[in-house]
């Protein structure tokens, strides 16, 4: 299905206008002078391990445990990726080595 240049234009539009709309509402929500409010802070500390977990169990869903190679890259790439956190304390380091050295196993070691 194609689309005719204004409805190319109105989708381009419509997404500028959400990706500025999503930048701009913090802040208008909650100003410099102000405190942030405690259910805030609350989802500050806490939602980046929630979205976190789910990303590992959304990864680990189609592992076969019972089936060659058992996990092995995955549980391998997960090892890493807490070994160099743990390491480095830099989360995009760990994320992109873990991810990888995952691959790395997949391609050609798990093959």
């Amino acid at each position: 299905m194609t689309q005719t240049l204004t409805e190319q234009v109105l989708t381009i539009l419509s997404c500028v206008a959400a990706t500025m709309l999503t930048r701009f509402i913090p802040f208008l929500l909650f100003p410099p002078g102000r405190p942030t409010p405690a259910y805030i802070q609350y989802l500050g500390r806490h939602l980046p391990l929630a979205v976190f977990a789910l990303l590992v169990v959304y990864c680990l869903r189609q592992v076969d445990p019972l089936m060659a190679p058992y996990g092995t890259p995955e549980l391998l790439g997960i090892a890493i990726t807490v070994a160099l956190h743990l390491w480095l304390r830099q989360m995009l380091i760990s994320i992109a080595g873990g991810t990888i050295a995952y691959m790395l196993l997949v391609q050609w070691v798990f093959s």
